[in-house]
């Protein structure tokens, strides 16, 4: 069993990091990667389970069932702070513990509630609150892994490590369809429901959408007690940590960081039930999980990449793809009873994900080269260490992540209830995606005068 609590650790030394910090860095990120993954799916189970509800039993509004898809994002995105605070006050392993043990409380509550066609509204409601631990974890896993990895290797660490969690977004809503087919827990996981959809009816175990995920939380605390660890390093008391919430390229970032993991996750949240809405003839659940799906993979590209030519290149010309695809999913919805259409809308959105988990590496890659620039120039300056630069660096910019990580993960709470709310004022999601073309245009912006122009401030 690995030691919890590492002293020594300076990666940026090629002899220490050939030696023993590449092994460790790994083992930890391989974990943590599971715990995460874990978390993103209960965060998002909603997006696949509030679907099937008014088949078996459930008279909720279409607004309603968009508010359920959206609470996760709203509590998810307002956790990430605290939680990215615990990594250098409690250490990385022990926080993981904590945080993941907390999933099994929405996991076990919602497969039983689901269970019950009498189960008021508002015990839903409260338990997509609770969904919310799940979208927390992103922030202080991504603190805790920026500490492992020398700066070389931040935009692929950080890539894997965020697409790992990703992709239970998409694993989710690939899964859930299959799992509600059997009784896999026996008389552990409760009776069957009738589900009827469009006059056709057959059994589910609705509650497996959920109860899935509780086996595998189990073998996560176990994976994290035995092999991850705490970094002696990444300790800062909480005053020095709550300084970075003045620093403006904090503030910056979360907005270019809601244009990318804002949207994938939002994007992700409403994509099932916005396919419902506008293509009621078309299964949602058969083609939704392929949008988080490219956007995990391509994630740890968009690092891979970032690092070879710069976070705010990618960055940048991605936000420009986005807006163009998002005209083509408002160009498709306005034709969306004619041949073709669901098949065109279904690319753009494709297109939509791919983008968004490329930015999602890119604008990841550009948090931590922002804040060793700036130490950089402090070190030139006789101001500190070498040595002092790069901890000071890696330490906030893991404060920068918890801000950004939360900021940006409102995407999850306001793009499907900009959806419920445009289709209920206006018949339609249009007027949501004018405001998201709006928004990414505002983010070409940003990150040209900030990061990308000729004599920018930071050039990342």
């Amino acid at each position: 069993m690995a030691d919890h609590w590492i002293e020594h650790w300076a990666v940026e030394d090629h002899a220490f990091w050939e030696a023993s910090g590449k092994s460790i860095a790994n083992r930890n990120m391989i974990f943590s990667v599971l715990a995460e993954f874990l978390a993103f799916s209960v965060w998002q189970v909603w997006s696949a389970t509030s679907v099937m509800l008014t088949g078996i039993g459930f008279n909720f509004s279409a607004n309603q069932l968009f508010w359920l898809a959206a609470i996760p994002g709203l509590t998810g995105a307002t956790l990430r702070i605290p939680y990215a605070l615990m990594v250098p006050i409690l250490g990385g392993r022990n926080w993981t513990l904590i945080s993941t043990a907390l999933l099994l409380i929405p996991a076990v509550g919602i497969g039983l509630a689901v269970q019950d066609p009498a189960t008021p509204y508002s015990t839903f409601a409260l338990l997509a609150l609770l969904c919310g631990f799940g979208g927390g974890n992103f922030a202080s896993s991504m603190a805790n892994i920026n500490f492992f990895f020398p700066k070389r290797l931040k935009g692929m660490a950080l890539g894997v490590n965020a697409a790992g969690g990703n992709i239970g977004v998409s694993i989710v809503q690939f899964i859930v369809p299959f799992v509600i087919t059997a009784g896999l827990f026996g008389a552990l996981g409760g009776a069957s429901q009738t589900e009827t959809v469009n006059g056709a009816a057959r059994q589910v175990w609705v509650q497996n959408a959920a109860f899935i995920w509780v086996p595998f939380i189990l073998l996560s605390l176990f994976t994290t007690w035995f092999f991850m660890n705490n970094l002696h390093v990444a300790k800062s008391p909480l005053r020095a940590q709550l300084v970075m919430l003045k620093d403006k390229h904090a503030w910056i970032m979360s907005l270019l960081y809601m244009g990318t993991f804002g949207s994938f996750i939002g994007y992700s949240a409403g994509f099932p039930l916005l396919i419902k809405s506008q293509f009621p003839d078309v299964d949602p659940l058969k083609y939704a999980f392929l949008g988080p799906l490219v956007g995990s993979l391509i994630r740890p590209v968009g690092g891979i990449v970032a690092d070879k030519v710069g976070g705010a290149r990618v960055t940048l010309w991605n936000f420009a793809a986005m807006a163009a695809a998002v005209s083509g999913v408002i160009y498709f919805l306005g034709i969306r009873t004619e041949p073709g259409a669901f098949t065109g809308f279904f690319i753009m959105f494709m297109a939509l994900f791919v983008c968004a988990g490329l930015g999602n590496g890119s604008t990841y890659r550009m948090l931590p080269m922002i804040y060793i620039c700036k130490n950089n120039l402090l070190a030139e300056k006789g101001g500190q260490t070498h040595l002092q630069a790069i901890n000071n660096a890696n330490r906030q910019s893991g404060v920068v992540v918890g801000i950004t990580a939360a900021f940006a993960a409102y995407g999850a709470f306001f793009i499907p209830k900009s959806y419920g709310t445009s289709i209920r004022v206006t018949g339609g999601p249009q007027g949501a995606l004018y405001m998201f073309i709006a928004f990414y245009c505002l983010c070409i912006a940003l990150t040209y005068f900030y990061y990308y122009r000729k004599n920018a401030e930071i050039k990342c």
